[in-house]
């Protein structure tokens, strides 16, 4: 997508770019630096969701910057642009079809390879490894299972190196051809011109430490494990980041398709895309409001929780604005539209959840930072040893075997397994818990977090309105009151009318028919059960019959709502019987686990778009101190940003489309999945309890398995430390390498394997 997002003067403009083709952080790095090359050019690249965004004069067109991107070794293109629409809702699959079809296309590809190379080497490890089953010809049999997997399979990593040397830089992926090339050359000069051919050759798997001249000794078990091994990580990495930008996908999504549009008095239903500013359209009972606008006709109730994070739906009348997604829950409306397309509300969150996204920091793995140093030092050493050992006067075979041990000694099979195993273990014991980890890119976040951020509605609390309180008049019995407000309330559609009613329905049991029924929109609901006229609203309805206030009442209705509930009053016979209350519930568990997260050294806030009295009414109930409430869901980011200002790292915890951008400026994200796909697709992590002590597990877990991940990879390294002198010595026989190395990656997934002992919070762990 090319767009002028932001403009610096009159002659810049930011454009967005999908980059392909880049297999380590150290290659967004690259391309960032070719780009800021260029006169004028400010440019970011995002190695999580591959994606560049460049500022620009105007001088630079997008062909320049895409040149410059594929003279560097890898892809470029400008996204496909969104069709327009009212609310976004009808684009949303075009958007992004060419990113999701070429991701798609890698994935399928990887996992071909990946499959395609475990059938094939499996069965070369095992032989080689094991000299019992070692037949005749079994050598010729692994290079004819094991070629396929080294050349084709491992292709990827060919293809990456020579990119890399092209360019005159070296990474993982340069390691991995080197190793994997070096080992199968010598396979074949020892199977063609050594005696590692002979027909009934035996390769035994010896632990002996001495200096060979290697012609009789095969590796294309190392060169296929390691390449089946690497592709599982790879692998896994892809996967995890298939999903980049289904957040603003999910978002555009959201909105209504069509609409129900008046034209000189008649309604035509049309695409949302085609309503201008100042149409005037009907919104019925259950359906969503197309776009923003002005009520210019109707009363009803609409519920904008998934926009604004208020858990009681808003009475609206003519004159009252209302926001395009929102659910009209209530009676007809019809609405004049007063923004359209790009600028309304909800389009202007998907922009602060692609910001946000674009803006956060690049999270480089320690073995990628590593390896900018380590991959150009080992093939130093490899050559030095081949030279150390021609020139000492020794057979070019040992001189040649000495230097293939130090690049196979170091062929970064642990380091390509200490990542995605331990994430594979952790996010699969996750699973089990409710909490889904992206990615290991989330993982330092959780440990540098202090600050937790907490949605309200939805995430401490229910997010559904149910009977909080019965407040019986002097002389009115509690089941007479339940049953008769209950009966009459359970023939509206309206939300508090229905946690009435199933309040009512729990606790008295099956509830008469109302003998008559109707509703006033914005005061209430009247009409006989059992014989009584029977009122249930707001004080105005029994004013206009004329039904005296009762003071005790009236009372206990004023301190109801200072608690941050709301009540209705019930009249019937012409007397105040009594009030009932409604509320959003805090969820039983929430109390505990705001006490766990502060066991864990983090302060919790409590952030909401609700009134304050409600949100004070409600941190108090669950034990926190800080609140800040009536916030606009434009400015939850801010708030996030405004606290990462003060040099707090920050987590943020929601469940709803207006914490969103929230959700992505965060440091940590944490989503519930009983909320919008939109906040599970912004989030890092995301609880599929909906439970707000899965939070205290996703942190927990995520900090265990980040430290599961340095401890593999300290030891990958202190491995080839140790190793790397051996083999430039020629003390390290090949075959040993080759056991050191798979030992390594055994340590590396027994050290992961750890965290299936991983144990909830919700059964007694300590924090």
């Amino acid at each position: 997508m090319t767009t002028d997002l932001a403009t610096s003067g009159a002659d810049a403009r930011t454009v967005e770019l999908e980059i392909g083709g880049m297999t380590c952080a150290s290659c967004a790095m690259r391309i960032e630096k070719k780009l800021n090359k260029l006169d004028g050019v400010t440019a970011t690249v995002n190695y999580a969701t591959e994606k560049a965004r460049v500022t620009a004069p105007a001088g630079v067109d997008q062909d320049e910057l895409i040149a410059t991107v594929e003279a560097a070794g890898y892809r470029a293109s400008v996204p496909a642009p969104p069709a327009p629409a009212g609310t976004g809702g009808g684009a949303a699959g075009t958007a992004g079809a060419p990113a999701e079809t070429r991701a798609d296309l890698e994935l399928r590809s990887l996992r071909t390879r990946l499959i395609a190379s475990v059938v094939l080497s499996l069965p070369v490890i095992l032989i080689s490894m094991i000299p019992a089953l070692q037949f005749t010809y079994w050598q010729w049999a692994s290079l004819a299972l094991a070629a396929p997997v080294i050349t084709w399979a491992a292709w990827p990593f060919h293809r990456a190196a020579l990119v890399n040397l092209r360019h005159g830089a070296a990474t993982m992926d340069t390691l991995v051809s080197l190793g994997v090339t070096s080992a199968f050359l010598w396979s074949l000069y020892a199977l063609f011109l050594g005696t590692a051919g002979e027909p009934g050759m035996v390769h035994p798997f010896e632990l002996t430490v001495a200096p060979s001249d290697g012609a009789a000794n095969l590796y294309l078990e190392v060169a296929a494990g390691v390449t089946m091994f690497v592709l599982l990580g790879r692998y896994l990495e892809k996967r995890s980041k298939r999903a980049a930008g289904a957040a603003l996908r999910a978002l555009l999504e959201l909105g209504a398709k069509d609409v129900a549009v008046l034209r000189d008095g008649v309604e035509t239903r049309i695409p949302v895309e085609q309503l201008a500013v100042g149409d005037e359209f009907v919104v019925r009972p259950g359906e969503k409001i197309a776009t923003d606008g002005v009520v210019v006709e109707g009363r009803s109730a609409v519920d904008a929780s998934l926009v604004t994070g208020e858990s009681v739906p808003v009475e609206v009348e003519a004159g009252d604005a209302v926001v395009g997604a929102t659910v009209n829950a209530g009676g007809r409306l019809v609405v004049r539209a007063t923004r359209v397309g790009a600028d309304t509300q909800l389009a202007q969150m998907a922009r602060l959840v692609e910001d946000a996204q674009a803006g956060k920091a690049q999270v480089q793995r320690l073995a990628d930072r590593v390896a900018g140093v380590f991959v150009p030092v080992v093939i130093l050493i490899a050559v030095a040893t081949l030279g150390a050992w021609i020139g000492g006067g020794f057979p070019l075979s040992a001189a040649f075997t000495a230097a293939v041990a130090v690049l196979i000694i170091a062929c970064p099979c642990a380091l390509g397994l200490a990542t995605p195993t331990a994430l594979l273990v952790g996010t699969g014991r996750g699973a089990q818990l409710g909490v889904l980890i992206k990615g290991p890119e989330v993982l330092e976040s959780t440990r540098r977090v202090d600050t937790i951020v907490l949605d309200k509605t939805g995430t401490v609390t229910s997010g559904r309105m149910s009977l909080a309180g019965v407040l019986p008049a002097d002389g009115v019995d509690e089941a007479d009151l339940l049953r008769l407000a209950g009966a009459l309330e359970h023939a509206s559609e309206h939300p508090i009318a229905k946690a009435i009613a199933d309040g009512a329905a729990a606790r008295v049991g099956t509830l008469p028919t109302p003998e008559s029924f109707e509703n006033r929109p914005g005061l209430g609901v009247h009409g006989v059960v059992d014989g009584h006229l029977v009122l249930v609203g707001r004080p105005a309805l029994l004013a206009e019959w004329a039904i005296e206030p009762d003071a005790r009442v009236d009372a206990s209705v004023a301190t109801a709502e200072a608690e941050g509930r709301t009540a209705v009053v019930v009249a019937w016979d012409g007397a105040v019987r009594g009030a009932l209350t409604v509320a959003d519930a805090v969820k039983p568990t929430s109390a505990d686990a705001v006490a766990r997260l502060r066991a864990l050294g983090l302060e919790p806030i409590l952030l909401t778009g609700d009134n304050a009295t409600v949100a004070r009414q409600v941190a108090a109930e669950v034990g926190i101190d800080r609140v800040i409430a009536e916030v606009l869901p434009a400015d939850k980011a801010d708030v996030v940003a405004r606290l990462q200002g003060e040099g707090r790292s920050v987590a943020m915890v929601g469940d709803g489309v207006n914490d969103a951008a929230a959700l992505a400026q965060a440091d940590l994200g944490i989503a519930m999945g009983t909320g919008s796909d939109v906040a599970i697709e912004a989030a890092d992590l995301t609880l599929v309890r909906g439970d707000l002590l899965a939070a205290v597990d996703a942190i927990r877990l995520s900090r265990r398995t980040l430290g599961v991940i340095k401890g593999n990879l300290f030891w990958a390294f202190a491995y080839n430390v140790a190793a790397i002198p051996l083999a430039a010595l020629g003390l390290l026989n090949p075959m040993l390498a080759g056991a050191a190395m798979a030992f390594s990656s055994v340590f590396v997934v027994g050290n992961s394997l750890r965290l299936r002992a991983f144990r909830s919070a919700v059964g007694g762990d300590r924090p």
